[in-house]
C-alpha cells in the first residue's frame, strides 16, 4: 500500500443518557424508522466504491465507479449534508443532542443511497475528522450509530486525514513528481501535507477551523484578535520551520473553503460582475494579492444589509464562515511565504476512494485520475452543458464500440484480426478525443473540427501526456468528421506505420460514434455492439433526454438522413476493420436498419 502512515484513531468514553432518550425518539419517528434497515449489503462484484466524510462542518458522501484495468474512478453521485457539528466545541466539549440528530438524519440519508446503489460493504469506508476526535462523547455516539443504522464510523487522526487528502489532490492535480504543500482548511481543523510522488514527507494538523474560528471572533467581529490567534498557534506548532526544512515546489488548496474562494476571484466577486463569469475563465488557481483583495472586501467596515445578502447569495451555506477561512487563509499565505496557490476538486473523500481502489484492484497508478482530470477540465473550459453531455455521450458510445472489437479480437481459432493491436491507452486517448471533439464550437461553427486540433495542440493543459499521446487525442479530435486520413496523410508524419494504423482504427470508432450520438441523442449506457457472421451490429437504446414521438413520415425522414450521413462512415469503417457494420437506432427505427 502506498502513502504509509501510521492512523491512529481516537475513542472517546463519556454516556450520556439523555441524548440516548433523544435519539431514540428521533429513530421512533415514521421518517427515521425507514432508514433503520439492517447492515449494508454483502460485496458484489460491481465497481462502485463510497467514501463518507464526516467533518466539522459538513457530512459528505461520494459514490464512485472504478475501472480495473486504469484504476480510474468517476464520481456518480455525491450527497451532502450541513450538519456543523464544530458550532458545539467552543463551548463545550461534546456533541450537543440537536446537533447529533443532525448527524444521524444526514447518514440516514447516506445509508439509503448505499443501499440504492448496492455499493460493496468491502468498498466502503466513512471516515470522522476533528469534531468527533475532540468530542468527549465520542465513543457513546458512535456506538448510538453502529446500533442504529449498522453503519462502522472511523474516527482519523489530523495526520490520517492530511495523507487521505493529499492522496485525493493526487487524483485531480497532475503533480505527482513535484514536491507539494497540501493545505484543507475544515471546520474543525487544518490539515498540511508535503508530499512528493505519492510519499508524505511531512503532516500535521492544527486545531484552527473556520467554524470554530468564527464562533470565537468573527461573531464577535474580533477580526484583529482572530489573526493574533492564527499566528499564535502556527509559531507555536513549529509548522514554520518543518516547513522550511522540507521546502515545496507549489501549494495546493483542497478544501470547500477554499474552493469558494477560487470561484469568488474567477468570478469576479469583488468587481461585482459576478454575472459576467463563463467556464473559461476559471483556472483553478490565485495569487496572493487576489486573496488580500477578497478578504479586504469581507472584513470592509461598511458590510450593509445589500453586500450581505449578496454574500449570501454567492457563497449560500458557506457565507457564514468565508470570513474566517479567507482570514486564516491570508495568514498562511503570509506565514508560509505562498505567492500562488492551486485548486483541488478532490479532497479527503477522492482519496479515500482512491485507497479503497488499490486495496481491490491493486497496482493502482497514482496519476491516472489527474492525468484523465485535465482532459476534463479541458473539455469543460469550452464547452457548455449541453456540448458537454453531447461529448460524454459520443465517449460512451466509443468506449462500447472499443471493447467489442477487442473481444471480437481476442485470441481463438483464428489469427490476429485488428491490422494492429490496441490496448487501454489507446482506449484513454479515444475517449479524451471524444470528450474534446467539439470544443471549437466555442470560437466557431464552420471547420470547429479545425479549430479543436488547435486548441489541444496550444493549450498546454493536458498534463501527464507527452507531447505525442497530446498530438494524437488532437489529430483525433480534427479528424472526426470530413476527409478521412490515409496512411499517409501529412498530419501523420512522424509517426510509425503501427501507430498510423491504430490511429486508423480509432478515427473510424469516433467518426461513428459522433455521428450516431448527434443525429439521436441517444443515452450512451443503452447500446449493444455484438459480432456475427454477417459482421458488427451497433443497437442503441430508446432512452432520451426527452421522449421521441416521431410519425411514420418523420420516421423515414429521419432514417434517411441518418443513412446519408453514416452511408461513408461505414465504409470507412469496413475499409478499416474488413468487417460490415449495422447501425440499428432504436426499436422504432427498425426500418433503419442498414
Amino acid at each position: 500500500m502506498y502513502l504509509n502512515m501510521p492512523a491512529n484513531v481516537t475513542q472517546g468514553s463519556n454516556d450520556h443518557r439523555s441524548t440516548t432518550q433523544a435519539i431514540f425518539r428521533c429513530l421512533n419517528h415514521p421518517r427515521t424508522m425507514a432508514a433503520n434497515l439492517p447492515t449494508l449489503a454483502t460485496p458484489t462484484s460491481n465497481n462502485l466504491f463510497a467514501a463518507a466524510d464526516l467533518g466539522s462542518n459538513s457530512f459528505k458522501l461520494l459514490v464512485a465507479r472504478a475501472d480495473p484495468s486504469s484504476g480510474r474512478f468517476v464520481p456518480v453521485d455525491r450527497l451532502k449534508h450541513p450538519v456543523v457539528l464544530g458550532r458545539d466545541l467552543p463551548s463545550s466539549c461534546a456533541i450537543s443532542t440537536a446537533s447529533q440528530l443532525r448527524a444521524l438524519d444526514a447518514l440516514s440519508d447516506f445509508h439509503r443511497l448505499l443501499r440504492s446503489h448496492d455499493v460493496p460493504l468491502a468498498h466502503t469506508r466513512l471516515v470522522a475528522t476533528a469534531a468527533l476526535r475532540q468530542a468527549s462523547n465520542q465513543s457513546h455516539f458512535l456506538s448510538q450509530i453502529r446500533q442504529t443504522l449498522g453503519l462502522e464510523i472511523e474516527v482519523i487522526s489530523g495526520e490520517e486525514e492530511a495523507r487521505l487528502t493529499y492522496l485525493g489532490v493526487l487524483q485531480f492535480c497532475p503533480l505527482f513528481n513535484q514536491r507539494v504543500l497540501t493545505v484543507d482548511i475544515g471546520g474543525g481543523s487544518t490539515e498540511f501535507v508535503i508530499g512528493k510522488e505519492g510519499e508524505v514527507e511531512f503532516g500535521a494538523s492544527l486545531k484552527l477551523g473556520h467554524v470554530t474560528l468564527t464562533e470565537e471572533f468573527v461573531k464577535r467581529n474580533e477580526i484583529t484578535a482572530m489573526r493574533e490567534e492564527i499566528r499564535s498557534v502556527i509559531r507555536r506548532s513549529g509548522l514554520i520551520e518543518k516547513v522550511r526544512e522540507h521546502g515545496f515546489e507549489v501549494a495546493v488548496g483542497s478544501s470547500g473553503t477554499i474552493r469558494a474562494i477560487e470561484k469568488a476571484v474567477s468570478r469576479g466577486y469583488c468587481e461585482g460582475d459576478v454575472g459576467l463569469f463563463d467556464g473559461c475563465r476559471r483556472d483553478w488557481r490565485f495569487s496572493r494579492g487576489e486573496l488580500g483583495k477578497l478578504v479586504g472586501k469581507l472584513c470592509g467596515e461598511e458590510v450593509g444589509r445589500e453586500e450581505k445578502v449578496r454574500r449570501e447569495r454567492f457563497f449560500k451555506r458557506r457565507s457564514e464562515f468565508i470570513v474566517a477561512g479567507a482570514v486564516l487563509l491570508e495568514e498562511i499565505f503570509g506565514m508560509m511565504g505562498i505567492e500562488e496557490m492551486e485548486v483541488s476538486g478532490y479532497s479527503l473523500g477522492e482519496g479515500v476512494v482512491a485507497e479503497l481502489v488499490d486495496g481491490v484492484f491493486g497496482d493502482f497508478d497514482l496519476k491516472a485520475n489527474a492525468r484523465w482530470r485535465s482532459i476534463e477540465r479541458l473539455a469543460d473550459r469550452f464547452n457548455n452543458k449541453t456540448r458537454m453531455k453531447s461529448a460524454a455521450s459520443c465517449a460512451g458510445i466509443a468506449k462500447g464500440m472499443f471493447e467489442g472489437l477487442m473481444k471480437w479480437n481476442e485470441p481463438g481459432d483464428s489469427e490476429n484480426k485488428l491490422s494492429c493491436s490496441l490496448d487501454d491507452k489507446d482506449l484513454e486517448y479515444l475517449e479524451a478525443a471524444c470528450l474534446l471533439h467539439n470544443i471549437g464550437l466555442f470560437t466557431v461553427k464552420k471547420g470547429y473540427h479545425k479549430q479543436s486540433y488547435h486548441i489541444i495542440m496550444d493549450s498546454d493543459q493536458l498534463r501527464g501526456y507527452n507531447y505525442k499521446e497530446v498530438k494524437i487525442i488532437a489529430l483525433l479530435a480534427r479528424h472526426h468528421r470530413k476527409k478521412f486520413p490515409k496512411m499517409d496523410h501529412h498530419s501523420l508524419q512522424g509517426f510509425t506505420k503501427e501507430v498510423k494504423r491504430k490511429f486508423r482504427n480509432l478515427c473510424a470508432i469516433i467518426r461513428v460514434s459522433v455521428l450516431v450520438q448527434q443525429y439521436l441523442s441517444i443515452n450512451s449506457q443503452v447500446m449493444e455492439f455484438s459480432h456475427s457472421c454477417d459482421g458488427f451490429k451497433l443497437v442503441l437504446g430508446q432512452i432520451r433526454d426527452q421522449p421521441l414521438e416521431l410519425g411514420d413520415g418523420d420516421v423515414q425522414h429521419l432514417a434517411m438522413d441518418i443513412d446519408a450521413e453514416l452511408t461513408k462512415e461505414l465504409e470507412h469503417f469496413r475499409a478499416v476493420f474488413q468487417q460490415k457494420l449495422v447501425v440499428v437506432p432504436s426499436s422504432s427505427l427498425n426500418s433503419s436498419e442498414r
